[in-house]
């Protein structure tokens, strides 16, 4: 008697290949990791704009009411890129017109209120950390990032 060779015929090896493919291009549609990197990006954003209005406020706080130099010199409700440029702070900033100069919160590391001044993941530099700030006549100081993605407005105001 002769034994018969078992295995998996050449269709039943396409239909499990086929079936395959159509979860993993499924799963790989689920999870869209185009905008994971954006949630993640945008998650980073909060984080640096609460850092940095928790900073001026608990700066405030310590000098007794007063705003650090930087920010009681802006023009109260005038919105000015975050960084060290003298000039083109009101290049590149989506979500609010800002001033011609940057305003310069170093004085805030260096009086250690922040480890450095936080920059957007992905276009902030020290000269336009693409963050902006706004001081209203009344006090209310708000910080927001220029560039959030997926059509989010990120803004803290204190």
């Amino acid at each position: 008697m002769k034994e018969q060779a078992r295995g998996f015929t050449l269709i039943e090896l396409l239909i499990v290949i086929a079936i395959i493919a159509i979860l993993a291009a499924v799963v790989f549609v689920a999870l869209d990791p185009l905008s994971r990197f954006q949630d993640a990006r945008n998650s980073q954003r909060w984080s640096d704009v609460a850092a940095i209005i928790d900073a001026i406020k608990v700066d405030q706080v310590d000098n007794g009411g007063s705003y650090i130099e930087e920010v009681a010199t802006t023009t109260a409700g005038s919105a000015y890129t975050i960084g060290t440029c003298a000039t083109g702070g009101d290049a590149d900033c989506s979500a609010t017109t800002t001033q011609a100069s940057c305003v310069d919160l170093s004085g805030l590391v260096s009086e250690g209120y922040l480890g450095s001044i936080p920059q957007d993941p992905s276009s902030g530099t020290a000269n336009k950390t693409d963050y902006y700030l706004i001081r209203k006549s009344s006090g209310i100081i708000t910080v927001g990032a220029c560039d959030a993605e997926g059509g989010e407005n990120i803004s803290i105001s204190r």
